[in-house]
Formats: C-alpha cells, sequence, structure tokens
C-alpha cells in the first residue's frame, strides 16, 4: 500500500514530459498551498474583527476592545505577507505556464484586473483602519472594515473564477490555434463558477473562524479561562460553526455538478471505474491497476448521492483512456480527508450549538476544547485537501479538454533552480511570520487581573 501512494504521488506531478514540468508543478503546488491559507485569513479575518468593533460599540466592551487591537496586528501582519506570497503566484502564471496564458491570457485576464482593484480597496482601507485608531471615533473606525471585508470577499471570488474557467474554459472561439471572438464575462461566469467560489468563500470563514478560535482553545487549555479568553473563542468559533453545515451543503451540490461537468474527476474523487447503475462510494483504498482495493464500500450510495436514486448511473473512469486519467489514489485520498475532516467540524459545530441552546455555556467537557484545538489546523488541512481534488483532479489538463498541462510549462531550462529558490523564500516567510506572531502574542498582556471564571452563560451575551 505505501508503494501505491507513492506511485500515484509520482504520478501526479505529471507525464514524462522533462523534469522542468515536474519542477513547475512543485513550485505552483507549494506557492498556492502556502498562500491559499493566508487568503482564508485574509477574507475571513475582518469579519470577525466587524463583529468584535459592533460588539465594543454597541456595548462598550472592553475585553471586546482587547480582543479587537491583538487581532488587528494580526490581521495586518498576515494581509503583507499575503501580498508578497500572492505576488509570488501572479508571476509563476506567466513565468511557468506561457504555454496558457499566452494563448488564454486576453480570455481570462478580466478577473485578474478586477482582483487588482479589490485587492487595492483592501489595502487602503486596512491601512485607514489600523492607522487611524486616535483620529477617528470608534463608530466611524468600525466602518473602514466594512470595505475591507468586501473587498476581501470579492478578491477570493475574482481569483477563484479564472481556476473555475480552468476547469469549464467558455467565452472564446479556436480557430486555426487562434483564439477569436473573445467574450471575458463569459469567461468569467462559466459554470463551474457558482460551486466553486461559494465553496472556497466558505472554506475561508472556517479557516479564519476555527484557527482563530483554536488560539483560544489552547489558552483554556492552560488554565485561562476568564471572559476575554472565552469571548476571544466564542465569536470567532460561532462563526465558523454557522457556515459548516451550509459548506457541507455546497460540497454535495459542487459533487453533482462534477457528475454532469466533469465525471472524470468525480470518478477519481471517488475511485469508481466502472460504469453503470448502482454505483458505490468508497472510503479509503488504493488505486491499482484497474480498480480500487482495500476501501470501504457503501453500495449505491454514490449513485444516491448523485441523483437520489440506486438506478442513476454514474460514470467510471473506464470511459477514457489510463492517459487521460488523473492519480486515483491521491485524488481519492485527498478527497476522504478534505470529507472526514469537514465532518468532524460539523460534529463540534454542533456540540457547540447543543451546549448553547441548553446552557447558554460552552460544553463543559475537557475533551471540547482539546478538540477545538485541532479545528483550526483541521480546517486548514481540508481546503489543502480541497485544492489537491480540485488541481490534481483536473489532470492531464490545465485547460479542461482543451490544453494538457505539458503543452503549456515554460520550455526553457533550469525550472528546477527557480523552485528550490521560491523553496527558500518561503521558509524565510513562515520563519519571519512565525517569529513575529509569537511577538504579537507574546507582547500581548492584560489590562486587568485575571478575572475568575464566569458563570455560566456570562459569555458571550
Amino acid at each position: 500500500m505505501p508503494h501505491c501512494i507513492v506511485r500515484s504521488a509520482i504520478d501526479a506531478l505529471g507525464p514524462a514530459a522533462g523534469a522542468d514540468l515536474v519542477a513547475a508543478r512543485l513550485q505552483m503546488a507549494l506557492s498556492l498551498g502556502w498562500h491559499i491559507v493566508l487568503a482564508c485569513m485574509g477574507v475571513g479575518m475582518p469579519a470577525l474583527l466587524l463583529i468584535a468593533e459592533w460588539r465594543a460599540v454597541r456595548r462598550g466592551d472592553p475585553d471586546c476592545r482587547r480582543l479587537i487591537e491583538r487581532w488587528a496586528r494580526t490581521t495586518g501582519v498576515l494581509f503583507a505577507v499575503g501580498a508578497v506570497s500572492g505576488t509570488i503566484l501572479s508571476f509563476e502564471l506567466g513565468l511557468l505556464w506561457p504555454g496558457m496564458m499566452g494563448l488564454y491570457g486576453e480570455v481570462i485576464g478580466l478577473p485578474f484586473a478586477l482582483e487588482g482593484f479589490a485587492f487595492f480597496i483592501e489595502a487602503i482601507f486596512i491601512g485607514i483602519y489600523l492607522y487611524t485608531g486616535g483620529l477617528l471615533s470608534p463608530a466611524l473606525r468600525a466602518w473602514t472594515l466594512v470595505p475591507v471585508a468586501v473587498a476581501g470577499v470579492a478578491s477570493a471570488f475574482f481569483v477563484v473564477t479564472a481556476n473555475a474557467w480552468m476547469n469549464q474554459p467558455r467565452g472564446f472561439t479556436l480557430d486555426g490555434g487562434r483564439i477569436t471572438q473573445v467574450d471575458p464575462w463569459a469567461a468569467m461566469f462559466n459554470p463551474a463558477t457558482p460551486p466553486q467560489t461559494v465553496h472556497m468563500i466558505l472554506a475561508a470563514f472556517m479557516v479564519a473562524g476555527f484557527a482563530t478560535a483554536s488560539v483560544y482553545a489552547v489558552a483554556m487549555l492552560r488554565g485561562r479561562r476568564d471572559r476575554y479568553h472565552r469571548l476571544g473563542f466564542a465569536i470567532p468559533f460561532t462563526v465558523a460553526a454557522i457556515v459548516t453545515p451550509f459548506q457541507i451543503l455546497v460540497g454535495d451540490l459542487a459533487a453533482r455538478f462534477l457528475a454532469h461537468y466533469q465525471p472524470v474527476k468525480l470518478a477519481a474523487m471517488e475511485g469508481l471505474y466502472r460504469t453503470g447503475p448502482d454505483a458505490p462510494l468508497t472510503i479509503g483504498g488504493f488505486a491499482t491497476g484497474e480498480g480500487l482495493r482495500y476501501g470501504l464500500e457503501i453500495p449505491g450510495a454514490l449513485s444516491i448521492l448523485v441523483g437520489e436514486s440506486t438506478d442513476t448511473v454514474v460514470r467510471g473512469l473506464s470511459e477514457v483512456p489510463p492517459a487521460d486519467r488523473p492519480p486515483v489514489t491521491v485524488v481519492h485520498l485527498a478527497f476522504d480527508l478534505m470529507v472526514g475532516i469537514g465532518f468532524f467540524l460539523l460534529a463540534l459545530s454542533a456540540w457547540f450549538a447543543l451546549a448553547w441552546w441548553r446552557r447558554r455555556d460552552l460544553p463543559r467537557s475537557r475533551w471540547f476544547p482539546r478538540l477545538a484545538a485541532l479545528s483550526g489546523l483541521a480546517a486548514a488541512v481540508a481546503v489543502e485537501a480541497g485544492w489537491v481534488v480540485t488541481e490534481v483532479g483536473r489532470q492531464p489538463w490545465i485547460v479542461y479538454g482543451r490544453m494538457r498541462t505539458a503543452d503549456a510549462v515554460n520550455p526553457a531550462p533550469g525550472l528546477w533552480a527557480g523552485f528550490l529558490i521560491v523553496s527558500a523564500v518561503y521558509v524565510v516567510l513562515t520563519v519571519v511570520t512565525v517569529y513575529v506572531l509569537r511577538r504579537l502574542a507574546g507582547g500581548e498582556r492584560p489590562l486587568a487581573p485575571q478575572e475568575p471564571e464566569p458563570e455560566p452563560g456570562q459569555v458571550p451575551s
């Protein structure tokens, strides 16, 4: 079984089209995987800040004000580092994949241009918010967060529409190897745009909410259960818990979308080789030859999920040549990991909601903060696994059905050197970011003596 995983991982890097293709894919995977978590924080943190600002202005809550100052500094650091990694990604599109950008750049240029405007709006207003604390009234300063939150969501939307186009290319005509009749709006609002953008934006709020809450869950495990820490946990965890069931629903709709528009990707996600009704849903397992082994099959479940009946016909991988199939083991296990974490977070959210509904308090079991402390990491891993499914599941196509990844890569030699340099940059960014965030955490001092643990229902009120 370990051999199957290694073999599938090697296959996922691309066909034998040269070492530079492997380097290009590794570099893009590293950059995207590193940036995506920061992008999620950039989308979600302004909303958390806005909620805390609303409480602080409306109730004059000093604990909320302390949270705001901590979260504002953290958001500023993550925004700056995310801007660096996002800039690297934008350059990599042209440097690593000139075959795609040279041919299709005019088709998908619009969402990148709009994302630039959204980023500038976000940068301007986050600067106003961070550096005008003593010049604006608390209410007016809180209002400056609104364009930051809106621009963050818009930025994520525009970028994901470009990726959605790679999965469902529209808005052009290919005539003799040349692009004609370009319709950039049709390209941006392609069939994959609704499920992908909603799925990603909800995931961003989950990552930001669970990651922020997990910091305070760890503090609570260490005995810091005063109102400040409980409030710091309750606000972001509540946001993430509200979003989670909607994310599960959107994920189901996205899988149904794939059944009609990208059946090969869905077949790889489920490890399905045989086309027909009564298609099973398989949990775990490894692809070997023409089947999936060692998995737990639930007969007919996939047909029911796709078409609400065991009679629903689901296409399998056997309908396409092996060269047109993605690496099944990698896609299947990444999908299982994403779904498993999603249901873990759903159960944790339900536990939180039940305790709050019954007692207006956090769950009293010590296992709850232990699991909540893992929720941030779990949400980030789920996002990474989701992008593995999205990107690796589209292979061998960079533009689905139109251009293979091997045909888009930069033919110039030396891409391995670029990969090593970018890897070193990300090591430095990681060390610096962790160091600064730890300094911010260590520099925070309570404004008042530690309060005793509040009575049930006191936080949040």
